[in-house]
């Protein structure tokens, strides 16, 4: 099955997932979902990913959802820029998420990072995602 809108597709089965309380869910892999989920990782949203490699190429994911007191660590995930409407923000526009308690997703000339890193590296991009 194509998926037009693979970083959608990976935020709504986590957001699907943490609805029903599972502890872990599985996703088609690239290397742009790895590394959105390596800034999630970074910034202590979800435990950890596992990369599973099938023959010819193909890779899933298995990432491992976090929860605090039996509520989802990530309150709100949503996507930003679509494959309808891109959304770019140069570094003095980034949007800053629940007043700096969350984050935007950010991919960058320098790769995927969180507002607060791309402001430190003074460079601008597409705003992917903001999580909160």
């Amino acid at each position: 099955m194509a998926i037009n809108d693979p970083v959608g597709d990976l935020l709504t089965r986590i957001r699907n997932a943490q609805m029903r309380r599972k502890s872990s869910v599985s996703t088609p892999g690239s290397r742009l979902r790895a590394h959105v989920l390596d800034v999630l990782k970074d910034e202590g949203f979800i435990r950890g990913y596992s990369v599973t490699e099938y023959g010819n190429g193909r890779t899933d994911f298995e990432i491992e959802l976090k929860y605090f007191d039996g509520a989802p660590v990530i309150r709100e995930i949503t996507r930003v820029s679509k494959p309808g409407r891109r959304v770019y923000a140069a570094v003095d526009k980034l949007p800053r998420v629940a007043n700096g308690l969350g984050i935007a997703i950010i991919s960058t000339p320098k790769g995927v990072l969180a507002d607060h890193a791309a402001r430190e590296a003074n460079v601008g991009g597409e705003v992917l995602a903001t999580v909160f």
